[in-house]
């Protein structure tokens, strides 16, 4: 992320806002574990709520953060959990690793360059090992919020998996996620016009709402979704 987009304010309130939603983070948390192996980074790791509960996991965490403020307060946080190191990086870039995956959830978004930045999650992982993403799906749903935060795009499984493709990962698995909330957050920041905080929509929504959708897409995938979730892996 040579640039880093979007108001950093208005990102560290949604990140706040966010973080309430235990059940959908414990969620998309489960959905990238089978993939991450023994040693993954995270690239924007933002107040590492993800990061916390991957840690739990594995012996090795890295955690990540482009923007400087949020890099001091993310470094704060995790100072007591010895298994993760937290790091300063900003996608593109030329680096080479040997993690057993990279994990990157609504970041890719806010990056022109998605290609380039996917390549460089590719060079940080070793060869066969997976880049986990979600990013945000359909672009009819970009709202002010979207605009707000620096989101560059939306996407459809169609263009993240060309994305990948283009960036030299093999797609393995993609799939919308939360279908649910498409339509919830379409309703409240395109309609209604509100940015996603923590209040009682959010707490109803996780606390009633998300289990149902859960328990119903582990059983059906659906044909749309707030997010897209994909694996890709880099060559073997």
């Amino acid at each position: 992320m040579t640039e880093i987009t979007g108001d950093q304010r208005i990102q560290s309130e949604v990140l706040e806002g966010l973080a309430t939603a235990v059940n959908h983070r414990r969620w998309f948390v489960e959905l990238a574990v089978p993939y991450l192996g023994d040693n993954p980074i995270e690239i924007g790791s933002g107040l590492g709520d993800y990061a916390l509960e991957w840690a739990e996991h594995f012996p090795r965490f890295t955690a990540t953060e482009a923007d400087p403020d949020r890099l001091v307060a993310l470094k704060e946080r995790l100072a007591d959990r010895p298994n993760i190191e937290v790091r300063q990086m900003l996608l593109p870039h030329s680096e080479q690793g040997d993690y057993s995956a990279a994990v990157s959830y609504n970041v890719l978004e806010h990056i022109e360059d998605h290609v380039g930045a996917l390549r460089s999650m590719g060079e940080l992982v070793r060869p066969g090992g997976a880049v986990v993403i979600i990013v945000p799906a359909f672009q009819f749903a970009m709202s002010p919020a979207d605009i707000a935060t620096g989101h560059v795009r939306r996407y459809t499984k169609k263009t993240l998996s060309a994305a990948m493709t283009e960036a030299g990962l093999r797609v393995e698995k993609i799939h919308y996620a939360n279908a649910l909330g498409l339509i919830g957050y379409f309703m409240a920041t395109k309609v209604f016009r509100l940015m996603p905080k923590e209040g009682p929509m959010v707490k109803v929504y996780d606390t009633l709402v998300l289990p149902a959708t859960k328990a119903a897409e582990q059983v059906l995938l659906p044909p749309f979704g707030q997010s897209v979730f994909a694996v890709a892996r880099t060559p073997a």
